[in-house]
């Protein structure tokens, strides 16, 4: 799927044994999952903070553009780490 077709009226949500947090011994969001643990940079914490298995991507994007300035660029970031994020099986949409 790409950028241009993806359906922002989705709603993600973690995939069963995952989680997302902050780590303090890695000072970083982290997500968890059984087999391991993935960093991530801070663009991506502030994307995975609001995937909450109640909010669209759209509602996302729309917090996002309000925290940071209309930018954009946001609204490719988001979809580009919900591509990257479904296609790991981090998360699952609704």
């Amino acid at each position: 799927m790409s950028i241009a077709n993806f359906d922002v009226t989705q709603i993600p949500t973690w995939r069963h044994g995952y989680r997302f947090q902050f780590e303090a011994a890695q000072n970083r969001h982290v997500i968890l999952y059984p087999e391991g643990m993935i960093q991530l940079n801070e663009s991506a914490s502030a994307i995975g903070q609001h995937i909450d298995g109640e909010q669209s991507v759209a509602d996302i994007i729309a917090v996002l553009k309000q925290q940071f300035g209309d930018i954009d660029a946001i609204g490719n970031d988001v979809i580009e780490y919900m591509l990257v994020a479904e296609q790991q099986h981090w998360i699952e949409f609704k």
